[in-house]
């Protein structure tokens, strides 16, 4: 496996935006196919990635000797789409969220590595707070406020908005995969779930707003928030420790820049400007601090030392299914 032949299926915004890019900026690896049966996309792969051959049907890709498949699909093909792949003796990566319910996700255990895409722990700004919370920088962690909200007042029709539970939309499911992901790697498993899902939009069917509270082992609670009908952002991460405070604001830049055509490499990747440095400190003390550089282009290596044996992989299925099960506790507790 001296270069690994990715086959990615799926080239809307996760294919187009993170995944095509991060591939070709890691030099172990090549884009060697991407599906896609859209006329416009595919035009648009053969300009930025002549070398991959475009196929327009998933199962071109299970006989083409395809080391890794990178499965960017909506959300309800996930499984399908890995358990194909697995059968066929392929490892896979799978966007978040790895599947609709957590029996679905294991499903996927026993076989060749599944790797879920859970990228946002390569955000520069939660880079820093996992950062100063090892260190000890805050003290005793009292509490993690966590917002991932949006002001999207109008509807984009797509599948994200349907409330069909197999299609794992809302609001919940898209942004709050990230933010419960986050407080897990920080915290560890919760001892108790609260949540409050809403419908706000009055043509929506999906839940697109919400807050989730976990407690966490030894009294850290975190407290989650994810909307799309937040006309005022809120602090990014508001972080309490017993001897100091870090709050920030803004979302990493790293998918801006993706969008805009900046790569990995390129000056000023993933970093963030002083201006928009987190605040570190207590009342009338609190001074900027500088944010780590973000580090999507990390998570493919991490994966092709993960195929080689060389290391674990970078984000365990068996995390994403703890994820899961959050979620489905949360979706639990609002139907009673």
């Amino acid at each position: 496996m001296d270069t690994i032949r990715v086959a990615l299926i799926g080239y809307g915004t996760g294919g187009a935006v993170f995944h095509a890019p991060l591939i070709s900026a890691t030099p172990e690896m090549e884009l060697a196919a991407v599906v896609t049966a859209n006329p416009t996309r595919q035009t648009d792969v053969r300009g930025r990635y002549p070398q991959a051959s475009i196929l327009d049907d998933p199962a071109q890709v299970w006989p083409g000797g395809y080391d890794l498949v990178v499965i960017t699909t909506p959300n309800a093909r996930h499984v399908p789409l890995a358990r194909a792949a697995l059968d066929a003796g392929v490892p896979v990566v799978i966007d978040k969220p790895v599947a609709p319910t957590a029996s679905e996700a294991r499903s996927l255990l026993g076989g060749p590595l599944v790797v879920p895409f859970h990228n946002r722990r390569w955000d520069g700004d939660f880079r820093t707070v996992a950062r100063l919370t090892s260190e000890g920088a805050l003290g005793r962690i009292l509490r993690f406020e966590s917002r991932f909200t949006r002001w999207r007042p109008q509807i984009k029709p797509g599948w994200k908005e349907t409330a069909d539970p197999a299609a794992a939309g809302g609001v919940l499911y898209d942004l709050g995969s990230h933010l419960i992901d986050q407080a897990l790697a920080l915290f560890g498993p919760p001892l108790s779930v609260y949540a409050e899902l809403d419908v706000r939009r009055d043509d929506a069917s999906a839940a697109d707003d919400a807050f989730v509270a976990l407690t966490h082992g030894g009294g850290v609670r975190s407290h989650l928030w994810m909307s799309a009908v937040s006309a005022d952002l809120g602090p990014r991460f508001r972080v309490l420790g017993d001897r100091a405070a870090y709050t920030t604001y803004g979302l990493d830049g790293q998918e801006s820049q993706l969008r805009d055509g900046i790569a990995p490499g390129d000056h000023g990747y993933g970093v963030t400007p002083p201006e928009a440095y987190g605040m570190l400190g207590t009342p009338g003390k609190a001074r900027p601090h500088r944010t780590e550089p973000g580090g999507y282009q990390d998570f493919y290596p991490a994966v092709a030392a993960a195929l080689r044996g060389e290391a674990p992989p970078p984000v365990t299925l068996d995390e994403a299914i703890a994820g899961l099960e959050v979620i489905e506790t949360a979706l639990r507790g609002v139907q009673q």
